[in-house]
């Protein structure tokens, strides 16, 4: 991570209309306040002194609260700064689900996990999942052109928040 990847990866969340709130580890309970509809879904962070337990997501998830959740929160493992991409990891706590189902997905990304472009995560990805696994690289909400016009939200969130965790 420098102070470079961070300010591209801020221009270029702008340029896909996706919100970037900054804060510090003790500002993640607010900003996630602020930046959820609720009702609201999440996984654990996973981030030292930084947890979902003073936020109103519900970390218990159901196929019932995931389908009616209006906001998914989940951490991102990197973030592209080059393309404004988070890198979901697909595991057993349903980070691929929450962040895809609800019409908002909130990421949640470590300053120090911003790199500058795809060529840089790829040692990240190679360590992760040598044995196996997967993670879904998204870029702004999501939009097919497959029928004809431009439709966003069909194959994932209408609206992408980010908060990047300074400091961390």
């Amino acid at each position: 991570m420098s102070i470079d990847a961070v300010s591209t990866f801020e221009s270029s969340l702008a340029e896909l209309d996706v919100t970037l709130t900054r804060t510090d580890p003790d500002g993640v309970a607010d900003a996630l306040a602020d930046a959820v509809d609720e009702p609201a879904v999440g996984t654990p962070l996973g981030f030292d002194g930084v947890s979902l337990a003073e936020t109103p997501v519900e970390t218990d998830l159901t196929p019932r609260r995931i389908r009616e959740a209006e906001t998914g929160v989940t951490p991102v493992g990197r973030a592209v700064a080059e393309y404004g991409t988070l890198v979901v990891e697909s595991n057993a706590a349903g980070n691929e689900l929450v962040s895809l189902y609800p019409p908002t997905h909130v990421g949640v990304v470590r300053e120090s996990d911003v790199e500058a472009d795809v060529e840089s995560t790829v040692p990240y990805l190679a360590d992760r999942f040598d044995g196996g696994g997967s993670a879904v690289f998204a870029t702004g909400v999501s939009s097919t052109g497959d029928m004809g016009a431009l439709v966003e939200g069909v194959h994932g969130p209408r609206t992408v928040r980010v908060i990047l965790v300074e400091g961390l």
